[in-house]
């Protein structure tokens, strides 16, 4: 019993230590941020010698509700016409295809240079959209956009005069803004995230030379980066991550532009936002292991780029420790052990993430008193998840076979009329032991260890949060089913 006791003790302890560090990596970041956060960089002067050319593509797979606010929004771009060449990447098996395929011809008409292109196959998801697009085109950069995005007409030429200043420049990754933010209150938790990110680690890690990640979407590469770095690959599910270190690995350079912003759509529904998060977790754990070895043997980064560089790409492996932790806690304050442990002051680098959002709402917006009200449910759905992510974490490292599960859009359209709404996932009842399970737990430590009592119940909050909000999504479904069939004349099914 003993021995037991020891062993968990030990895992416990190097899990807060673990959880410890990377918070205090966080910290690092928005020190950096904080020495940086009034530099801006210049706009280089613009090609003496012409624009170079431009390929914009755009990923689609089943978009019907945001493909035509895309297109429109990339014909409207303003460029040399000659010198930009727009993919319309379409997977698509609904009727996504018909609409793209009348704007395509509206567009192509008005002397724009765009092209539908269709595959036999879904071969590689979006990694084999973007690699078979790239086959058939020479343009010496490629310009990527998410279905939900809204790039502004300036966007090209705010990013490629950086391209001329500097030959080894090989990605600029933009802002992502929010194009309905207020929806409710997941997508106001969201943006608090998003922002976080984009504001404070992303500029942090550029403007202090770590290495940073195209994030998917609202970026432009340079075509030479792409082939000498190997090209797209579908071996993860991150595969923007994938590239990004594989090309800064190999010498390329990375800028991110804080002040360039492209709106997007934030996920409204929360089955949605559980089945990107998993898909995020998943796909980054497979870069730890794609990536680790190669980036602490790398003689083009230097060892403090190595070490920022491992906990960016460790950053789901929180969530598993998180639920471990939480699994230890009500044992060992059981047998009174936690209460000896010295682990009290590691608790302050966990100011780490709170700092970020509050200073990321401070920089951008006037009423940043106000967003931050939404932090609580931040809180509550980034905690309520760590089951969901770390089941996606443990796929990773069994290396399970992929399979790309998209995020669906739904354009402000009220997502429970929609399609592409999504179904509960089987993990709530997963998440519904955890809540009964903090909750005893937090009983069982009032009185041998009533410090750890708020701890044990923000769990409870958290897991209790998602269980009802899934549950609430599955009678939203429901009545709204139910409605339209008896319009009908015919029951749900």
């Amino acid at each position: 019993m003993t021995l037991w006791l020891d062993i968990l003790t030990l895992l416990y302890s190097l899990s807060a230590i673990a959880l410890a560090v990377y918070s205090i990596g966080t910290l690092f970041l928005l020190f950096i941020w904080w020495r940086h956060r009034r530099r801006t960089l210049p706009l280089p002067d613009a090609p003496d010698s012409g624009w170079p050319t431009v390929l914009v593509q755009l990923p689609v797979y089943n978009e019907r509700a945001v493909i035509l606010r895309l297109i429109d929004a990339v014909a409207a771009l303003d460029y040399p016409r000659e010198r930009l060449r727009i993919q319309v990447l379409d997977d698509s098996t609904d009727d996504t295809s018909d609409l793209i395929a009348a704007r395509v011809k509206l567009h192509a008409g008005d002397g724009l240079n765009i092209a539908h292109v269709r595959r036999d196959q879904r071969i590689g998801y979006k990694a084999g959209a973007l690699s078979y697009g790239l086959e058939q085109d020479d343009a010496d950069l490629v310009a990527i956009f998410d279905a939900d995005f809204v790039p502004p007409p300036d966007f090209l030429r705010s990013v490629i005069p950086h391209f001329h200043a500097d030959p080894r420049l090989g990605m600029v990754q933009t802002r992502w803004g929010h194009l309905n933010a207020s929806e409710n209150l997941l997508t106001r938790a969201q943006a608090l995230s998003l922002d976080g990110h984009f504001i404070v680690e992303q500029t942090a890690r550029s403007r202090g030379g770590l290495l940073l990640n195209f994030s998917g979407s609202a970026g432009v590469w340079r075509t030479a980066c792409i082939r000498d770095a190997g090209g797209w690959s579908a071996e993860t599910l991150a595969e923007d991550l994938d590239l990004s270190y594989r090309a800064q690995l190999r010498g390329w350079r990375f800028l991110y532009l804080p002040e360039v912003e492209v709106r997007a759509e934030i996920p409204p529904q929360f089955a949605a936002y559980r089945q990107q998060q998993a898909r995020w977790a998943k796909g980054n754990t497979q870069n730890i292991i794609r990536h680790s070895l190669a980036l602490w043997r790398s003689r083009a980064v230097t060892p403090l780029q190595k070490l920022m560089g491992t906990l960016h790409l460790c950053q789901y492996i929180v969530q598993p420790l998180l639920l471990l932790l939480l699994l230890l806690t009500p044992p060992l304050a059981s047998a009174g052990v936690l209460q000896k442990l010295p682990l009290t002051p590691l608790g302050l680098a966990g100011l780490g993430p709170p700092l970020v959002y509050l200073f990321s709402q401070w920089s951008l917006y006037p009423d940043w008193p106000r967003r931050l009200l939404a932090f609580p449910v931040l809180v509550g759905v980034g905690t309520g998840l760590i089951l969901n992510n770390t089941l996606a974490v443990i796929a990773a490292l069994r290396k399970t076979p992929n399979e790309f599960r998209r995020t669906p859009k739904f354009q402000s359209q009220g997502w429970q009329r929609s399609r592409y709404a999504l179904s509960a996932s089987r993990v709530v009842l997963g998440e519904l032991l955890l809540t009964a399970y903090a909750l005893w737990g937090a009983v069982m430590a009032a009185p041998v260890a009533p410090s750890l009592v708020p701890f044990l119940y923000i769990y409870v909050y958290a897991f209790g949060m998602v269980v009802l909000w899934s549950v609430g999504e599955v009678l939203l479904l429901y009545l709204d089913r139910s409605g339209r069939s008896a319009q009908h004349g015919r029951l749900p099914t």
